[in-house]
């Protein structure tokens, strides 16, 4: 038996065990935003993850950027657009109906950014479901290294799954923000490609 508590346990296998953060594993412990994350391609009864194609995904991907980061912290939308997109890998979080809820994308040379999730989806595990989609691709792109510039109230959550800060702390579009990097495994230090 994998899981006990009031709610049921909720597992999709898609090459992957995943478990929903907040489900109970064994011995009653809840599982963290990293042991409920992991896998690519996530599926869970509350939403999908996946890869999103550009220009064809735009208008979902605008969606959830604009509604987050235009509308609710006040981005300028000329900042917010900006060319990188056609070069980057995109991915995308769903809901049960296909409405989209969250993103993240990642630029050739490990810059992960654009990454937002609709209030009514955070704490639900999406945000890191979404990390985890990224970081799987930037694997099978050979990168050693990614980095991005986390909003600071957000560096708590990239510290979770591994980030480490580096350097001084900046605004970017009004913003405060810190860099952080992450290693990834089965790679030595060394700069990001």
């Amino acid at each position: 038996m994998l899981g006990i508590g009031p709610e049921p346990l909720r597992v999709v296998l898609v090459g992957v065990l995943h478990i929903r953060r907040g489900e109970r594993l064994r011995g009653g412990q809840q599982a963290s935003d990293g042991e409920a994350d992991r896998g690519a391609g996530l599926h869970s009864e509350d939403y999908r993850i996946g890869p999103a194609r550009w220009p064809a995904d735009a208008d979902d991907l605008r969606a959830v950027r604009e509604a987050v980061f235009v509308r609710e912290q006040g981005v300028p939308e000329e900042l917010e657009w900006d060319d990188a997109d056609p070069a980057c890998v995109h991915v995308l979080a769903r809901d049960p109906h296909g409405r989209p809820i969250g993103t993240a994308r990642m630029k050739p040379d490990g810059h992960i950014g654009r990454m937002a999730v609709l209030p009514a989806w955070r704490g639900r595990g999406v945000g890191g479901a979404l990390l985890a989609e990224i970081l799987g691709l930037a694997r099978s792109r050979g990168l050693a290294r990614v980095f991005l510039h986390a909003q600071v109230q957000a560096a708590p959550f990239y510290a979770r799954h591994g980030f480490a800060p580096t350097g001084l702390g900046f605004e970017e579009a009004g913003i405060p923000h810190q860099r952080m990097v992450l290693t990834l495994a089965g790679h030595p230090e060394g700069p990001v490609r």
